[in-house]
């Protein structure tokens, strides 16, 4: 079936401009908690044990409601679920404004986890219905360039709000942030419900050939992948790819969410105030995002993926570990980038692995666990940097931490590579799947 690379730009431009947004809302809120521990953590009297414990356990509800969450995106359709999605997570988040201890901080963190579960791998499962695969990984970049820019955008927005908003009408500059900045995710909940299309079938933006080609090029995928071997839920749940997979996804979550969540009192140390803070705060997240699309692209180019995912993550190590001994700021500085870099631009061709392998609820299901497995990272990254920083008064034995995992998933991303050698090897051909 010959290549319309005109159609896929058109259903680009259609399903991106409300993704991408979407996304950052996700972000944004997921991770501004590391902007607000500059002044809330005094205001309250957190340590940083304590505070990192608050920032990780919102994973303990995003995990537990992750999997069914996403079966019901299936049942109920993508566009009606992740609408429920935005909405309740914009409320909670906007919530975080009025915690006043530890119980009432880790309760709305929960919360807000619970409500927000099911949503990337939702996003990544619904794209793996509009895109082949051959664009898949470009596309998931172009995606996931939401997380640096919530950073390069939030960063600086969130260091003026605490600092110029700071006691209007009594409140604490990071109350403000959080009511300010919960707003995206509730209008992008009715922007989606609005305007997302449901399907490739229903695509109206498409004219008629255009729309019955893009339908027919990515059944005859699901159709070559099915035909090689066919997963169940239950089997996708259990294959030994799918699992290590999950392991996978744990370093990437650790390493994205524990330097987004700390990262603006990693570069708070160096001596600057809050405000300068979000702005040195954006550079790591700008070379993140060009990470991302340079090496996304480069992947779908080559067809190579393997490498484009375990040589990031390797760079990410080094530059962790440059970060651990740095002997100025800037050097630290330096480091601190190149590990958000890698960890960038390895990020989306991790997705490509699962969705290669999965299709229809077995993906979904697929999806799920290994995103919910995956965000136990979320969890121990912003524990375990909280606690090595009580434990030595400074981010050098958190930055080993970080390089060990990040190089540790590399080495998984490696087995993962050999294990689906001939899926990755030659991607555009049907082969056998079967464990």
């Amino acid at each position: 079936m010959n290549d319309r690379p005109d159609v896929i730009a058109k259903v680009a431009w259609r399903i991106l401009p409300i993704l991408l947004p979407c996304y950052f809302a996700a972000f944004l809120d997921r991770v501004n908690i590391g902007f607000a521990a500059q002044t809330m953590n005094r205001d309250l009297g957190f340590s940083a044990s304590a505070f990192g414990f608050g920032a990780g356990i919102f994973f303990l509800g995003y995990v537990l409601c992750e999997l069914p969450s996403n079966l019901l995106l299936v049942r109920f359709g993508a566009r009606r679920w992740i609408a429920r999605i935005l909405i309740t997570w914009g409320l909670l988040s906007a919530m975080t404004a009025f915690v006043w201890d530890t119980t009432s901080f880790y309760s709305v963190r929960v919360l807000l986890g619970a409500a927000e579960a099911g949503f990337f791998p939702g996003m990544i499962f619904f794209m793996s219905l509009w895109f082949p695969r051959r664009y898949r990984v470009g596309m998931f970049a172009l995606f996931n360039i939401a997380v640096p820019i919530s950073s390069v955008i939030g960063a600086p927005v969130s260091g003026l709000v605490i600092t110029y908003l700071n006691g209007l009408h009594g409140l604490a500059g990071w109350q403000w942030m959080f009511v300010i900045e919960g707003l995206p995710a509730l209008i992008m909940g009715f922007v989606v419900l609005f305007k997302l299309p449901d399907s490739p079938d229903k695509a109206d933006f498409l004219p008629a050939e255009e729309r019955d080609w893009l339908v027919a090029k990515l059944a005859s995928e699901r159709a070559e992948q099915e035909v090689a071997g066919r997963f169940s839920i239950g089997r996708a749940l259990s294959d030994p790819r799918v699992l290590l997979m999950c392991l996978i996804a744990v370093g990437l979550v650790w390493g994205t969410t524990g330097i987004a969540i700390w990262m603006p009192q990693f570069v708070q140390a160096f001596g600057l105030t809050t405000l300068q803070t979000g702005f040195v705060t954006a550079i790591p997240a700008a070379f993140m995002a060009i990470s991302m699309v340079v090496v996304g692209r480069h992947a779908d180019r080559t067809g190579e993926r393997v490498w484009h995912t375990a040589g990031p993550f390797l760079a990410s190590a080094a530059g962790f570990v440059l970060a651990a001994v740095a002997p100025s700021p800037i050097i630290g500085l330096i480091g601190l980038t190149i590990g958000a870099a890698g960890i960038g631009g390895a990020s989306p061709n991790i997705w490509y692995f699962p969705t290669r392998l999965l299709t229809g609820a077995a993906a979904a299901a697929g999806l799920a666990l290994i995103n919910s497995v995956g965000s136990t990272g979320g969890f121990f990254g912003p524990a375990v940097i909280g606690f090595m920083k009580d434990l030595t008064g400074g981010f050098g034995g958190a930055m080993l931490v970080l390089a060990a995992a990040m190089a540790a998933t590399a080495c998984a991303i490696l087995v993962l590579g050999a294990m689906m050698h001939e899926l990755v090897r030659r991607p555009n051909l049907a082969v056998e799947t079967r464990a």
